[in-house]
């Protein structure tokens, strides 16, 4: 075990205090001790790449490393500006990537990350990045001697953290979810009983596509078809586009927030092509809800106008309980692009499974 305030300390020591990159559960504990930090000190990203660019220009403005904090999943978005920009015989820029490893030897997790973590080293290896694992105090050392060698040699440099490592010496909860009456669960046990008896639904990562599981498989509801995006954040609006090009069955986007947010390029790709039998719905709950509840900034946002300039012909809001089913029927009945807007509070069924033989699952979802 390592206290979060522990590993700051040795990174300050080090003149490293800017933070920035995506919420990790692996490194939740961390996230939450910075959420108190100001912008300047520490900046969200909504994807890898950008959280690597992020780094890239407070280099350059200080000569100070920054800590770019990410899953191992997500080294794949951060692979381009780590390559063409900051490697050492591109503008040699120097950074300390903390990465969260899910999949870790000897450890047992989903499919998914299981892949990734076997990977994750030699991926590092690959791309000429030393790293160290911690998992006690006294790691450290070795951190704070992989951060001087960053500086000195001007590279990038890695620090692998497994699950259940980082902990707070003072427990610290967050708490900025919208104060919305909807729940997830409600929402899509209404959607489900609406939809068509052939449409498709695709869900974004996280508590979605459990959730969706769950309700599904307990309430026995045949109407529809499931495909669960248990990983690739932000790209369930990509797949739905893909599928909805060569069939003119309903195809159903169930997005989240922090999952648009990543790849937000893709709503002009779905606007301006104009497909007519994809519906993309966007739970909004303004958070990173599975990996520690960090906010989104997502509240902020007017997907109406937002929706619109990307060419989608039609946006619909729903806020309150009421107003769940008188929506829903006039947003899936619409015949043009439409965005839904769902805004949620937190509210998360317990006991949600998790997608097992995906393989069965993908065989059945493209009968």
């Amino acid at each position: 075990m390592i206290y979060s305030e522990d590993l700051i300390n040795i990174l300050k020591k080090n003149d490293i205090s800017f933070f920035t990159g995506v919420p990790d559960s692996v490194l939740k504990n961390l996230s939450i001790h910075l959420d108190t930090y100001s912008n300047k000190y520490h900046k969200m990203a909504v994807n890898e790449g950008s959280a690597v660019a992020i780094a890239i220009g407070h280099y350059l403005a200080t000569k100070k490393l920054a800590c770019v904090y990410l899953q191992n999943s997500g080294l794949g978005n951060a692979i381009n500006p780590i390559i063409s920009i900051a490697h050492k015989k591109i503008y040699s820029i120097p950074m300390l990537l903390l990465i969260g490893w899910r999949g870790s030897p000897n450890s047992k997790d989903e499919p998914q990350h299981m892949v990734k973590g076997k990977i994750t080293p030699k991926l590092l290896k690959l791309l000429n990045i030393s790293f160290c694992k911690i998992k006690k105090t006294k790691d450290l050392k070795n951190l704070d001697t992989l951060i001087k060698k960053s500086y000195k040699d001007k590279k990038i440099v890695a620090c692998l953290v497994e699950n259940k490592i980082l902990k707070n010496k003072k427990k610290k909860i967050l708490n900025k979810y919208n104060s919305s009456n909807i729940s997830r669960k409600s929402f899509i046990f209404e959607l489900l009983n609406l939809v068509k008896r052939d449409a498709k639904i695709i869900s974004t990562t996280g508590y979605t596509s459990r959730e969706l599981l769950k309700i599904r498989t307990e309430k026995k509801i045949k109407k529809g078809k499931d495909f669960y995006m248990i990983g690739g954040m932000g790209h369930s609006l990509s797949v739905t586009l893909g599928m909805s090009l060569q069939t003119n069955k309903q195809i159903i986007c169930i997005d989240g927030d922090g999952s648009l947010l990543m790849h937000l390029g893709s709503m002009y790709s779905c606007g301006f092509n104009k497909n007519l039998n994809l519906k993309h719905i966007l739970i909004n709950n303004n958070s990173h809800e599975s990996v520690g509840g960090q906010i989104t900034g997502a509240k902020q946002i007017n997907f109406n106008k937002l929706s619109k300039s990307l060419g989608y012909k039609s946006y619909f809001r729903i806020t309150k309980k009421a107003e769940i089913k008188f929506t829903l029927k006039r947003f899936l009945s619409s015949k043009n692009s439409s965005l839904l807007e769902v805004l949620v509070g937190r509210n998360v069924a317990e006991d949600l499974p998790r997608p097992k033989n995906l393989i069965k699952i993908k065989k059945n979802f493209i009968l």
